[in-house]
């Protein structure tokens, strides 16, 4: 027999909806969104796998978090004219085979904003999966500091990209923050980066803009490979382990008004460096046609490290200040460093201006024969204080014909403060 009671309850039952989680709501809202829409998320924990495969503009409230529980990517774009603004994502999954991303953005999506967001614990932060015209704006970007650097995945990852503007984001914790592969034409500004390995990485990429980024406390600040027609202007690195700026097999391309300040290199664990990872400002490698000016590289072990068939490569008002070795040039080729009467400045450069016209009266030369014999064989350090040592470097001094090809700067500046580009 059917109390009065339990019939109430069955009424209620009957007039009352079924809970609906906030991961059917959100996920139900994009789905039936018209083209266009603009979409509020609304604050709380949403634990979803979006899909934005529409033209919508997708905008967080205060304290609204989108959660991917750990597997796969938060929201995957593949429609033009998406806008993703002002969320926090957090939690994707980890497979760096499935590409994982807090933002995955298909080839099939143009004109695409991502901006204002934080996007922590993610595999990768942002991934350009051959988009074109996608603007990466304003966003902090965390990585998965738990998994070895090798497991981890780039802050911001392009992949046959064109077009794309990444620009003001700050990135941590990720394998490299910034890594451009196969893409051409995009505009690399004012990123911040720290805790990673290398702050922007560049491979088989042409004709791009790296210009006021700032990298600090990375293995390497920016390390160009394979690539040309690059404009690297105006950035800094400061604190960076090996390198400030690494050239690889780097063609036809302008470095420009950057600055480097204290590569260490790597220490052991007495506090020493560790041999052959001694830290260099410059390190230009098989680079060909490349103008460097109005460089600063300042209190690092090597000030330029250049070998391995560099060739025809201009230098010219850049600074080399308190640089333990200014130049380690390894190569059996000589090269004139001064451009159209206008050279570099060397803080260890020890001639003299009589005619008080902001150059030196004599050249610089940075290395000689017994400094090129160290370099090959670094077991003749102990002969450095021999009688045989000093005498060559005297009859080098004295008959320069026997002072292998090497770099000469026949108009070192005498001005300590570098020009702007």
């Amino acid at each position: 027999m059917i109390t009065l009671r339990c019939l109430a309850i069955l009424m209620l039952a009957l007039v009352l909806p079924a809970p609906v989680h906030a991961r059917e709501s959100l996920e139900q809202l994009v789905a039936t969104a018209a083209p266009g829409a603009t979409l509020s998320v609304p604050a709380g924990v949403h634990v979803v796998h979006l899909k934005l495969d529409k033209p919508v503009t997708l905008t967080g409230e205060p304290g609204a978090i989108l959660d991917g529980g750990g597997y796969g990517d938060i929201v995957r774009i593949s429609a033009a004219n998406v806008t993703v603004r002002g969320l926090t994502l957090r939690h994707s999954g980890s497979d760096l085979t499935a590409m994982n991303a807090g933002i995955f953005i298909e080839r099939t999506a143009r004109d695409v904003v991502i901006d204002g967001n934080r996007i922590e614990d993610s595999l990768f932060g942002v991934y350009l999966d051959g988009a074109a015209n996608v603007r990466v704006e304003r966003n902090v970007i965390r990585g998965m500091r738990a998994l070895r650097v090798a497991d981890r995945g780039d802050g911001i990852h392009l992949w046959n990209d064109t077009g794309c503007t990444i620009d003001g984001n700050d990135i941590a914790g990720s394998r490299d923050g910034i890594y451009v592969y196969v893409s051409s034409h995009n505009t690399i500004t004012r990123n911040v980066v720290h805790d990673v390995r290398y702050g922007v990485h560049y491979m088989y990429s042409q004709d791009n803009l790296l210009q006021g980024n700032v990298s600090r406390g990375n293995l390497a600040g920016y390390a160009l490979m394979s690539s040309h027609h690059l404009k690297v202007i105006g950035n800094s690195s400061a604190d960076d382990a090996s390198y400030g700026f690494l050239l690889n097999y780097i063609a036809h391309s302008e470095i420009a008004g950057n600055r480097v300040y204290r590569v260490k290199g790597q220490s052991d664990d007495a506090g020493g460096t560790i041999e052959g990872t001694e830290g260099k400002g410059l390190f230009v490698y098989l680079s060909q046609f490349n103008s460097f000016h109005d460089n600063l590289v300042a209190d690092s072990q090597i000030g330029i490290h250049v070998t391995a068939g560099s060739e025809n490569n201009r230098l010219w008002g850049n600074h080399f200040e308190d640089n333990r070795i200014q130049v380690k040039y390894v190569q059996n080729l000589a090269q004139e460093w001064s451009e159209r009467g206008r050279g570099n400045f060397w803080s260890d450069y020890l001639g003299w201006d009589l005619d008080a016209d902001g150059i030196g009266d004599i050249p610089f030369r940075p290395n000689d024969g017994v400094d090129v014999l160290l370099w090959k064989y670094p077991s003749a350090r102990n002969l450095m204080s021999s009688p045989s040592v000093l005498l060559l470097r005297y009859v080098q001094r004295a008959f320069p014909v026997f002072t292998p090809p090497s770099v000469q700067d026949s108009h070192p500046l005498m001005k300590t403060s570098p020009a702007t580009p």
